[in-house]
């Protein structure tokens, strides 16, 4: 078992990105808690950095999933842009970040934490850590959720960054211990292998776009598992049928998550 084996040695938590998806990582870390398995070790990207960063400032399960309910409502964080470089306006998201996470640094977690980002101009990964001493922890959330074209680009320190599913949805490269439980709502869980042809006839561009992106960003992962020499414990909750911006689907998302830790 998972949990037999885990309780034993240190081990990172690595959560994948995947908008409202990400919201299964709720049921894991659930069921992480009722085996009182704590890991030494965050890594996060986009939702799952957002989760990530809530355990790892002390919030339990519990308190994270009050936070998503009082949210679910996309009306309490949307706010459209007709400038910039994105068609949503981060100041609501910014606010919810301070509420919950107020000045906190990188550096500033019971759990040591990683977030991974995307440096728009090089299009090289950029991790946030302990290191960063100075970058606010709600700065590097902003960074790491930044989908492109989406939410706005953040500047942090002068440079522009956007969202980590770009160069590593689930960062399994970023994990320090050898021993990793990672938990991809992207990954094999996440959409039908069968259709019939009719479904080319009647699918939404909407569908067809959100499935592609699925496919391209299970490719990513799996070329990143083949080529790692860590102990990976991979979970892939089953949210095939959830759309990535479903956040009102909140509770039976995070039912998607619970039991597939064993």
């Amino acid at each position: 078992m998972i949990t037999t084996s885990l309780r034993h040695q240190p081990f990172s938590l690595v959560l994948s990105g995947g908008g409202a998806l990400g919201i299964a990582h709720l049921g894991v870390i659930y069921d992480m808690q009722q085996h009182a398995l704590k890991p030494d070790e965050i890594v996060g990207t986009s939702m799952g950095g957002i989760i990530g960063a809530s355990l790892a400032i002390g919030m339990s399960e519990a308190q994270i999933y009050k936070q998503i309910e009082r949210f679910s409502k996309v009306t309490n964080w949307l706010t459209f842009s007709f400038s910039g470089n994105g068609i949503v306006h981060t100041g609501k998201i910014a606010a919810i970040f301070e509420t919950i996470f107020g000045d906190h640094t990188m550096n500033q977690t019971a759990i040591p934490l990683k977030l991974i980002a995307t440096h728009l101009a090089t299009g090289k990964k950029r991790i946030f850590t302990q290191d960063d001493t100075t970058i606010l922890l709600k700065d590097a959330l902003l960074a790491t959720m930044a989908i492109p074209g989406i939410f706005e680009a953040h500047t942090i320190e002068g440079e522009l960054y956007g969202d980590g599913f770009l160069c590593e949805n689930l960062g399994i490269a970023e994990a320090s211990y050898q021993h990793v439980l990672a938990v991809d709502v992207l990954g094999n869980g996440s959409f039908e292998k069968h259709f019939s042809k009719k479904w080319f006839k009647t699918q939404r561009v909407l569908d067809m776009f959100e499935r592609s992106m699925r496919l391209l960003i299970l490719n990513q992962t799996q070329q990143i598992l083949q080529h790692t020499n860590k102990t990976i414990y991979l979970l892939e909750p089953d949210t095939k049928t959830f759309a990535t911006y479903q956040f009102h689907r909140y509770e039976a998302i995070r039912q998607a998550g619970l039991g597939v830790l064993r």
